[in-house]
């Protein structure tokens, strides 16, 4: 019994699979925060041009 308490604590398997994906989940995390910035910036772009648009002289 000991032989089977002593070798599950030495397998380190699944603390790999949790390192793994928790890497994965802080990716995830920046990867929606930074398409959020970018997102938030051509919003930006894109009502500033439309403003342009809008208030640009009508050609006679």
């Amino acid at each position: 019994m000991s032989n089977l308490i002593a070798r599950f604590v030495k397998d380190e398997s699944g603390a790999t699979a949790i390192e793994y994906g928790l890497i994965a989940a802080l990716i995830a995390v920046a990867i929606i925060a930074g398409a959020g910035l970018v997102g938030s910036a051509l919003d930006t772009k894109f009502r500033g041009v439309a403003t342009a648009i809008e208030n640009a002289p009508v050609a006679p």
